[in-house]
């Protein structure tokens, strides 16, 4: 709706401009075309809000069952909403997963070891950065993944996840990042 409306305008100018007598370099149209412009907007509102398509909105009230297994043992179990990362769900939930570089693959410290097998290949592959920082992981399993880099979808409802032991922050003062 918005672009036919500009469409308009524009062709409103270029009729102007043609109708226009010719000028010389002393006389201006400018303000002749812009109060033109400013008139048409006037007296044909258009709006830039964009609808919400149906799927979009029932995928947001979608959640899955998630649970995170800390170093004693002990189970956290969470409702994550699809498409949410297991490190924000993990910090909106008061689960003790670092994420020092706030998932910007500059890390291993959002390290988490799915705990079924089953679970983990229905993950898409690790991506070469990923696989690079899980190199720089402590307690590296066959599983292990980064939670910023698992996401949430239907695929996955029930997905167990470990916290390692530790982790290794380079940061010198011990920075763990609060979730926005």
């Amino acid at each position: 709706m918005f672009i036919s409306k500009f469409s308009r305008l524009g062709a409103h100018a270029i009729k102007n401009l043609v109708k226009a007598p010719s000028f010389t370099p002393r006389t201006s149209y400018l303000p002749v075309v812009h109060n033109h412009f400013l008139r048409t907007l006037r007296q044909e509102p258009f709006c830039t809000a964009v609808e919400k398509n149906a799927d979009e909105g029932s995928e947001e009230k979608q959640k899955i069952s998630v649970t995170f297994v800390d170093k004693d043992g002990e189970e956290k179990h969470i409702k994550v909403p699809v498409g949410t990362s297991m490190l924000e769900a993990a910090h909106e939930n008061d689960v003790e997963l670092e994420g020092a570089c706030e998932g910007s693959l500059a890390c291993s410290t959002c390290h988490v070891i799915v705990m079924d097998v089953d679970y983990y290949n229905k993950l898409e592959d690790p991506t070469d950065e990923e696989n690079d920082m899980l190199d720089l992981a402590f307690g590296l399993s066959e599983t292990s993944r980064l939670g910023c880099q698992i996401i949430a979808k239907p695929e996955i409802d029930g997905i167990r996840l470990a916290l390692p032991a530790a982790t290794r922050n380079f940061a010198v003062d011990g920075y763990k990042p609060k979730p926005h």
